[in-house]
């Protein structure tokens, strides 16, 4: 096949360069002056959701996912810095891994997965 991952995601913002640096500063998310992001190997989920799903947000068409080490010291950086966390645990399984959700400034919604150890 001819596609061998996620090249890029792009989505609007009203002020660009803040809210990138907002992604560097709470989750590391650190690009390149080419806004390339050097990410770690390992399993992407690609899942279009019904567009009645309750899953993420109704007035929101994505939701982004990030797969995350830690999950329990990063969710206490992101509290510390006065975000709001949303954790439950009916969203972790042992097969699945561990999930919490945060708002980020232009309220896009955002999963932090934390998956199973291998």
């Amino acid at each position: 096949m001819p596609v061998v991952g996620i090249g890029g995601v792009f989505f609007r913002a009203r002020d660009p360069k803040a809210l990138l640096q907002w992604y560097q500063s709470h989750l590391g998310i650190m690009t390149t002056d080419d806004y390339q992001w050097r990410q770690a190997a390992g399993p992407t989920v690609f899942m279009p959701f019904s567009e009645t799903t309750d899953y993420f947000p109704a007035d929101k068409p994505w939701m982004m996912n990030f797969r995350v080490t830690e999950l329990d010291a990063l969710l206490a950086s992101l509290r510390a810095a006065g975000i709001d966390v949303t954790t439950d645990a009916a969203w972790d399984t042992p097969e699945t891994g561990r999930f919490a959700r945060i708002i980020d400034p232009e309220g896009n919604p955002v999963e932090l997965w934390e998956p199973p150890a291998a």
